[in-house]
């Protein structure tokens, strides 16, 4: 199964006549849907007055396809041909005036209908008259919607791929920081060691030779065990074996995704608090910049 990314774009559209009178004006029903990434699906719809009434058919056609992300859809009907002036009817332009005079009667201030109001209502009752516009907006809305699902398809796919590929690359960090540790651990215990033997020739024999060489031991051990970064090296192994598991799966994986991407971080973050080498910190560092380059991405997907 594809992982999907939550953005994409497509539309469609489709021609019509409005009938056999060679004075009315051939339309265009046209439909975009774009998406966005977005924690849950928010659906927006912008329909042209005429394709209104279709707006329950066509929020349950988009919530049955997409599960996440912003998505609007806008459908309208307009005219295909170019310089086109519908002339308004007489009884048109007398509905007109006597809806006018009943508004203006409730509310004096309202202004009155302009020549271009008239053109654009003429425009819309000759160019959806007597036309049932809902079985070819289900269609074209099905259409776009396979477009968008097939272009989040493949947007998803670049992105799985460069999600695998930092994956790739934090494996080998892992892989260097795990040879620093036993050579981090010899030098401290040596140079504790040290300190011990320096403490030694200050003292005059005052402290138990044996017991202060217990005690740079004991210290040493201790700094061990402070800069040991296995069980976080096991950690974040752990979470990438996760992440792409999840990836090859498929599906709707992107919360889950951005849930172990801030284990991922987590585990840098205290990898490089417990840093005690600048190849050690050095590898922090690198490790969160790749990190957080997959949680802006995974955050696109659904």
């Amino acid at each position: 199964m594809p992982v999907y990314s939550m953005t994409g774009y497509a539309s469609a559209q489709q021609g019509a006549g409005t009938g056999t009178d060679s004075t009315a004006a051939p339309v265009r029903l046209g439909l975009e849907i774009r998406s966005v990434n977005g924690r849950f699906l928010d659906f927006s719809l912008r329909l042209s007055e005429e394709l209104r009434t279709h707006e329950p058919a066509l929020r349950e056609l988009v919530q049955g396809r997409l599960k996440r992300g912003k998505v609007e859809l806008r459908a309208f009907v307009e005219s295909t041909v170019a310089g086109n002036v519908a002339e308004p009817s007489p009884r048109l332009l007398q509905r007109l005036n006597a809806l006018q005079d009943s508004v203006q009667a409730w509310l004096p201030d309202a202004r009155a209908l302009s020549v271009a109001d008239i053109l654009k209502l003429a425009a819309s009752e000759q160019g959806s008259a007597g036309q049932d516009w809902g079985p070819a907006l289900h269609a074209l809305a099905t259409q776009a919607l396979d477009e968008l699902v097939q272009a989040r398809a493949r947007e998803g796919a670049r992105l799985a791929t460069m999600l695998l590929g930092h994956i790739t690359q934090l494996r080998q960090l892992a892989t260097q920081a795990g040879p620093l540790l036993p050579q981090l651990v010899e030098q401290q215990r040596q140079r504790f060691l040290e300190r011990w033997q320096e403490a030694m020739a200050l003292t005059d024999g005052a402290t138990p030779p044996q017991a202060a060489q217990e005690r740079a031991l004991t210290e040493a051990t201790a700094y061990a065990i402070r800069i040991d970064v296995a069980e976080e090296l096991t950690r974040l192994a752990s979470h990438l074996d996760e992440i792409e598991r999840l990836i090859r799966k498929g599906g709707e994986v992107g919360k889950r995704l951005d849930f172990l991407i801030q284990e991922l971080h987590r585990e840098a973050n205290t990898l490089g608090s417990k840093s005690a080498a600048l190849d050690l910190t050095r590898i922090s560092v690198d490790m969160k910049v790749l990190i957080e380059q997959m949680r802006e991405q995974v955050q696109n997907l659904e």
